[in-house]
């Protein structure tokens, strides 16, 4: 469904194109669903609010505002969810330090070009949502969960591209990298609701992500 709605669907007319758009995002939301059904914990169900406040997200993009925040409240159930999954180590934490830099090379340019183009009002909004997402990353590496650390950085990657190619710059593409970036890192975050079989995980150790 995300293919067809990446590379079939037309972009008119404009309301069969949301459906579409919104169809792989309930899927996904279907397939969380059932991996949360063998053990029903506060962070899965976190994590299922994470899920449908993005796919409000999508709906919402039209208004620009309102689906900044329906993301940014996703973004927040998600970091919840994986906060309580959080397996410390000092590698994973260290995580912080590139994507702090990338947050702040990101915030920065996009503060300037908020300023250049008379659209100051955004720029709180923006930052606060950069800040979010990367605390989302963060998180989720912290779980060291592989699921939810890829699925993670390609989240920070389709918004990326998003925000560059809508703020500073056009990119070739862009509804390309957005979408497919996006609809996976969606699938592997969801994935990470996975457990093994009862056997396999008394018989093998978890390996760590780092």
């Amino acid at each position: 469904m995300s293919i067809l709605y990446i590379f079939v669907i037309p972009s008119e007319p404009e309301g069969v194109k949301l459906v579409f758009k919104l169809i792989p995002m309930a899927l996904l939301l279907a397939y969380a669903c059932l991996l949360c059904l063998p053990s029903r914990q506060p962070q899965h169900v976190l994590l299922l609010l994470g899920l449908f406040f993005c796919m409000c997200g999508d709906g919402l993009m039209r208004w620009f505002i309102a689906g900044l925040s329906a993301f940014l409240v996703g973004h927040l159930f998600y970091a919840t969810s994986f906060l309580r999954r959080l397996r410390f180590s000092w590698l994973r934490a260290a995580s912080i330090l590139p994507i702090g830099l990338f947050a702040g090379y990101m915030g920065q340019r996009l503060v300037q070009a908020l300023q250049d183009s008379g659209q100051p009002e955004l720029i709180a909004p923006v930052i606060v949502y950069v800040t979010a997402i990367s605390v989302m990353a963060w998180s989720a590496i912290m779980t060291a969960n592989l699921y939810a650390a890829a699925g993670s950085l390609l989240f920070l990657a389709s918004d990326g591209i998003l925000a560059w190619n809508m703020f500073i710059s056009g990119i070739s593409r862009s509804d390309i990298w957005i979408m497919t970036t996006y609809y996976a890192a969606q699938f592997l975050i969801a994935s990470s609701l996975r457990t093994p079989p009862k056997r396999q995980a008394e018989a093998a150790p978890q390996v760590p992500l780092l």
